[in-house]
């Protein structure tokens, strides 16, 4: 079985794995697509917390699936995703029905060798049926529930002004979502050609490119002087992250869905007498799974937007350096096997 890993960062290297073998509570997923995301990217180039090397990255995935233990109402042959996140199902956090935030949880890709190969064992209890969805659609249900499930935790209501900060791919879903929630939504980034993707693709009626604009005042005009009361950030860049503070309406949410690997400082006073909240956003839950698949199902979200590399498996070790230029404008690679 042919797998490609990450070896040490800014280096793959193709080797031959060992077939799985079925085992108790799990299921053999025969791989079909590989998206690549923003996690697998910051990986290659060593920034990524939580991550030891080496390891086969990996979890935007679809498949066919081949064997399975446990896993009653599924079908031999049926396309089908899952959730990379696998838990205890016993800690604090698992008993609260937070296991995407589980306190031994291990990340497909991330914390274990993950779905950059032919075939793959994972929990039965992880798998998601295809629901009609192509393979294309299905590898992007896990990066559009992160999104989808960054906007519940801000608990978006219609009418909000949203600030995105982020046009990455990760930052789309959460526009999508934001939108579907009825949201007004802003999109935020540097990179004027994800501004215009997010204008034209995602129909975003109102973007800021924070190099070039005064982003206060460009706040201030958009929400008439009020500022956004549901602040969101996708970009994991330190400097994003704390600038934004200032961003945030009286009694505002300010959701963190990147992930960097320092400190956050923001002034106390400015934070304490807007009466803000800030929180965490890990993950997805199966919630937030099934919340996208029946978004796609509905025509609310084209997720076949966001692909705009496309390669073969035994390319991608000669490709991948190239999606970390911004000047080759991915928005999302993606594999097939």
């Amino acid at each position: 079985m042919k797998t490609l890993v990450c070896t040490t960062p800014g280096q793959f290297e193709y080797q031959l794995g060992q077939m799985p073998a079925l085992t108790p509570g799990n299921a053999i997923i025969k791989i079909k697509r590989i998206g690549i995301c923003g996690t697998d990217l910051h990986a290659f180039e060593g920034t990524q917390p939580f991550f030891a090397y080496p390891r086969i990255l990996g979890h935007e995935l679809a498949g066919e699936l081949v064997e399975f233990d446990n896993a009653p109402g599924f079908t031999v042959g049926e396309t089908v995703t899952f959730i990379p996140y696998f838990n205890c199902g016993t800690c604090i956090a698992c008993r609260s029905g937070k296991a995407n935030c589980c306190t031994d949880i291990k990340v497909f890709g991330v914390h274990i060798d993950g779905g950059m190969a032919e075939y793959v064992s994972v929990p039965s209890y992880s798998l998601i049926h295809g629901e009609g969805l192509s393979e294309d659609e299905l590898a992007l249900v896990e990066p559009l529930a992160i999104g989808a499930h960054g906007v519940r935790r801000a608990d978006v209501q219609p009418g909000e002004f949203v600030l995105v900060v982020g046009a990455g791919p990760i930052g789309l879903g959460i526009m999508e979502f934001a939108r579907i929630a009825g949201a007004n939504v802003i999109a935020m980034d540097i990179n004027e050609n994800r501004l215009d993707f997010c204008k034209n693709k995602l129909k975003v009626h109102h973007t800021i490119n924070a190099a070039k604009e005064d982003v206060n005042e460009a706040l201030k005009t958009i929400t008439n002087g009020d500022y956004p009361t549901v602040v969101i950030d996708a970009t994991g860049s330190l400097r994003a992250i704390t600038n934004a503070f200032p961003y945030m309406a009286h009694g505002a949410r300010y959701v963190l869905v990147g992930l960097q690997k320092g400190e956050i400082a923001f002034s106390h006073p400015e934070f304490h007498k807007r009466e803000a909240t800030l929180m965490s956003s890990r993950n997805a839950t199966r919630a937030d799974f099934e919340h996208v698949i029946a978004s796609m199902k509905k025509g609310l979200v084209d997720p076949t937007n966001y692909i705009t590399h496309r390669v073969d498996f035994g390319e991608v070790k000669d490709e991948f350096k190239g999606w970390l230029d911004p000047a080759n404008g991915v928005i999302k690679a993606m594999v097939s096997l």
